[in-house]
């Protein structure tokens, strides 16, 4: 992946993680044990520090970066759905911002809690854990339910066997003309979406 170092300050990669040839880290970015970071994402440590903790994902599109001295940190087992912003912020373990939202300065994502999509955090707000909140500001809008736990956290454990999956296979490839006889599926897998599960 393009990876630079600036003022002397180098990325760093557990060879566990998985970063993208097309996601770019700059300077100040620690990623993980069993991480994933997605096609296209910005993690710009040029000036505070960027951290993804064990497990932790960063989606396709995501942009991380901060002030100067401030962390910005995804905890183990965070997931940062597609195109989130990320903005001298914490995301404790657990937690899960939503696909396009948007966390902003010394804001803070409670273990356990869910953004939703589209959600815009101001700065320095505090989301309690094992809560959704949602809108543009974010407003805290209930308790999760133990299912809908279980459904994040079944959600980034399918992200963690992407990483390993990636790590074995994918590998750039010029594409066919044409479909293929027989051509193979991926492998199922058993994750749902939540109206999915929902439904039963």
């Amino acid at each position: 992946m393009p990876s630079y170092s600036i003022d002397g300050v180098i990325p760093v990669v557990d060879p566990s993680a998985y970063v993208h040839p097309s996601a770019v880290l700059i300077g100040d970015v620690i990623v993980g044990p069993n991480c994933y970071v997605g096609p296209c994402a910005s993690l710009r440590g040029d000036f505070g520090r960027i951290v993804l903790e064990e497990g932790s994902n960063v989606q396709d599109h995501c942009c991380i970066h901060g002030f100067p001295d401030h962390d910005t940190v995804v905890e183990v087992n965070g997931h940062i759905g597609h195109g989130a912003i990320l903005h001298s912020c914490i995301v404790r373990r657990d937690a899960l911002v939503g696909m396009n939202a948007v966390v902003m300065d010394e804001a803070e994502i409670g273990e356990k809690a869910i953004v939703a999509a589209c959600a815009f955090v101001p700065a320095g707000m505090k989301v309690p854990a094992r809560s959704l909140a949602a809108g543009i500001p974010a407003k805290v809008k209930r308790e999760l339910s133990e299912d809908e736990i279980a459904w994040k956290l079944e959600g980034t454990q399918t992200y963690q066997a992407l990483t390993v999956r990636s790590l074995a296979s994918l590998r750039e490839v010029e594409p066919l003309s044409s479909v293929e006889k027989n051509r193979p599926s991926l492998p199922a897998t058993d994750v749902r979406s939540l109206i999915a599960t929902k439904r039963g």
